[in-house]
């Protein structure tokens, strides 16, 4: 049996334009003095699991991004610093690219794949996507939905109010079959890729099952100026 390589994949190639007017992406931004995705990274670089750490980064801000890791994180020879794509699963498509030229690509590859601005993600999130993405091949972390959820069509008058106990919210990280995913995506038509928001709707459109792993609530996206503030009294009560 082949060896399982598993590879954690950092997304850092948002502009983090719901910030405001910030002159930096969000994911550069300091919480708790330190930017916010040497946080990210830094869990991912102890969990011993993780053959190489991919960082995707969009192209002018690649040098930054290697910078910050050097000043920041001491043990960094198992990170890498690649440019992301056009667009989130393209990004995802790179990562599976430089593991197919730098180390193997097979049937036991996995990625797991996360928002560099969700600094709080766990160990036990960690762990448990890879048990789930080995055993079920792909899988996503998610907290039950709180608030109900109203579908609306036209975004002007409700359509449907689905039964809460059957929603939920998607965080990250999403984890995949590395092999998988490229053979699956590679499959979609343009149109398919078109509408799509993440890299398990690929599994779903493809009728392949996606195993639910428990998120936490305070495994936050750091989207808005308010999130800022949200994660500097998360990191104050560490």
């Amino acid at each position: 049996m082949k060896e399982t390589n598993i590879f954690g994949v950092v997304l850092a190639g948002g502009k983090g334009t719901r910030m405001g007017n910030v002159d930096k992406p969000k994911q550069f931004m300091n919480v708790g003095g330190k930017p916010i995705i040497i946080h990210t990274i830094e869990k991912f670089v102890v969990n011993p699991h993780f053959t190489k750490v991919i960082v995707l980064s969009p192209k002018a801000w690649i040098k930054h991004t290697q910078d910050l890791i050097h000043k920041y994180i001491k043990q960094n020879d198992r990170i890498v610093v690649i440019e992301g794509g056009s667009t989130r699963n393209e990004t995802i498509m790179n990562s599976i690219k430089y593991i197919e030229e730098n180390h193997e690509l097979n049937e036991e590859t996995i990625i797991v794949t996360h928002d560099s601005v969700r600094p709080f993600v766990t160990h036990r999130i960690l762990e448990e996507n890879i048990k789930f993405a080995k055993q079920f091949g792909s899988c996503d972390t998610v907290i039950p939905a709180t608030d109900t959820i109203v579908e609306s069509m036209d975004n002007q008058l409700i359509t449907n109010i689905p039964d809460r106990s059957k929603m939920y919210q998607g965080q990250t990280p999403q984890s995949f079959n590395a092999k998988t995913l490229k053979e699956l995506y590679y499959s979609l038509s343009e149109e398919e890729k078109d509408i799509l928001t993440d890299a398990c709707k690929i599994f779903a459109m493809k009728g392949q099952n996606v195993h639910l792993v428990d998120g936490e609530v305070f495994n936050i996206k750091i989207t808005y100026p308010y999130d800022l503030r949200v994660a500097e009294a998360l990191l104050g009560g560490e």
